[in-house]
C-alpha cells in the first residue's frame, strides 16, 4: 500500500509539474534573484501570446500587459468554461463581440484579438498595467491583474528575446500526438506566421508551402530530426534586433519542447537539453567548422523523432 502510495504521488507530480516532475522556470537577466515557475502548458500558452504581439509589431510593454492579463484570467490555460459564456486564455465572451467559441478557444487568435483591442487604448504603454488591461477587459476587479505584473515582466523579457538564455524547461518531452519536424514547423506558422518557416519546395504540416517571399526559411537537417531556422542580420520587429529575434525563437522552443518532443535547442553559442533535471542553457558543442558554421546565425530544434 505505501508503495503504490508512493507510485501514485510521484504519478501526480510528474503530470502536474510538480517537484521532480516536468516544469519550466524564466529567471531575470539582471542577476536580481527573481525568478517564475510555471507548468509545460502555460509555457506553450504564454510563447504564443509573445509569438503573436511581436509578430504585429507589438512591443514588449504590451506582450506583458497581456501575459499578466491571461495570468489573471485563466491562469494562463487554454480553459473551456468561465463566468457566463467567457472562454479561452483572456475569458472573452462570444456575446460580447470578441468572436466565435471556436475562434476564442484558438489561442493564437485569442491572443490577437487581445492586441487589437489593447492597440486602440491610447498612450497603454504609459499607462499602469492595471490600467490598459482594465480598458480592454472591463473586469468586475480591475486592479487582480497588479499581482501578475512582476512576473509577465519576467516572462515577456525571455519570450520576446529580449533576456536571453533565460528560460528553461525541465523533463523530458511526455506523450503528444504531434513530433517531428513537421510539427515543430506547424507551431511555428500558428504562433509567428508563415513567414518563419516559408521555403521553396518546403512542406508545412503536410502542405506545400506557397510562393516563397524573402524571408528565413526552416529547414530540416539530414538526420531528418533537426530543424534550422536561420535568423538573418537583417531581422527587424519592432525595433528588435536578429540577436532578440533568435532568443524569442530559441525559448519558444524551449517552451514547447514537451508539446513537440523537442530534446535539444541551440543559439548563438548556447544550448538547452531536455532533461529531468538541470535543464538549463550550457555552452554549446559544435562538432567541427561545418557544424559550426550551420550554428552560426541561426536556431537548431531538434526532436526526438521524424
Amino acid at each position: 500500500m505505501v508503495l503504490l502510495g508512493l507510485a501514485g504521488y510521484l504519478s501526480v507530480q510528474y503530470l502536474t509539474g510538480g517537484t521532480g516532475g516536468p516544469g519550466c522556470e524564466v529567471v531575470s537577466g539582471k542577476g536580481d534573484g527573481a525568478s517564475y515557475r510555471f507548468t509545460p502548458e502555460q509555457a506553450v500558452n504564454a510563447a504564443t501570446i509573445a509569438a503573436v504581439g511581436t509578430g504585429r509589431g507589438m512591443p514588449e510593454r504590451a506582450v506583458t500587459i497581456a501575459l499578466a492579463t491571461a495570468l489573471q484570467e485563466s491562469a494562463l490555460r487554454n480553459i473551456d468554461y468561465g463566468d457566463r459564456d467567457s472562454l479561452g486564455l483572456f475569458q472573452q465572451r462570444p456575446s460580447q463581440g470578441w468572436g466565435s467559441p471556436e475562434e476564442i478557444m484558438d489561442p493564437a487568435y485569442s491572443a490577437g484579438i487581445f492586441y487589437e483591442h489593447l492597440n486602440k487604448v491610447p498612450g497603454y504603454t504609459r499607462l499602469p498595467l492595471t490600467v490598459a488591461a482594465q480598458r480592454v477587459q472591463r473586469s468586475g476587479f480591475p486592479q487582480a491583474y497588479a499581482k501578475h505584473e512582476p512576473d509577465a515582466t519576467l516572462l515577456a523579457a525571455a519570450l520576446t528575446g529580449r533576456s536571453g538564455a533565460t528560460l528553461a524547461c525541465r523533463g523530458r518531452p511526455g506523450p503528444t500526438r504531434t513530433s517531428g519536424p513537421d510539427a515543430v514547423r506547424a507551431a511555428l506558422v500558428r504562433d509567428f506566421g508563415r513567414d518563419v518557416v516559408q521555403e521553396a519546395g518546403a512542406e508545412v504540416g503536410g502542405k506545400p508551402s506557397p510562393t516563397p517571399t524573402p524571408s528565413p526559411p526552416a529547414s530540416a537537417s539530414g538526420d531528418g530530426r533537426t530543424v534550422t531556422v536561420p535568423v538573418p542580420d537583417d531581422t527587424a520587429n519592432a525595433g528588435r534586433g536578429a540577436r532578440q529575434r533568435g532568443w524569442q525563437l530559441a525559448h519558444w522552443a524551449v517552451a514547447n519542447a514537451s508539446a513537440l518532443h523537442i530534446e535539444q535547442v541551440s543559439y548563438g553559442g548556447w544550448q538547452w537539453t531536455a532533461g529531468m533535471t538541470e535543464s538549463r542553457w550550457r555552452t554549446a558543442q559544435t562538432r567541427g567548422a561545418a557544424g559550426a558554421e550551420r550554428a552560426a546565425g541561426s536556431v537548431l530544434i531538434t526532436t526526438t523523432g521524424r
